[in-house]
């Protein structure tokens, strides 16, 4: 498969696992669970091949990326009918 259909496939889970990681760590702080969300989007993705295959030449950039992704889906979660659930 090639990255970017990978990617976007680890992607389109965030908001299930965001919604997950809440369930489990609801009186973490936000910091904690963006740290859980990242590390199961990481693994997720199997970025060490990514990286090894020079598909990502950037580390920190890309998990920077994938961070903005974690943040946008809570704050759309946050302001949809599932944050009065």
């Amino acid at each position: 498969m090639d990255f970017l259909s990978k990617l976007l496939q680890g992607i389109s889970f965030v908001p299930a696992l965001v919604t997950g990681i809440e369930k489990l760590l609801g009186g973490r702080s936000g910091e904690d669970k963006k740290d859980a969300a990242l590390s199961f989007v990481q693994a997720a993705l199997s970025m060490s091949d990514a990286i090894t295959n020079r598909q990502i030449v950037d580390e920190q950039k890309f998990k920077d990326g994938l961070g903005k992704v974690i943040d946008g889906t809570v704050e759309c979660l946050n302001a949809s009918m599932w944050a009065k659930g």
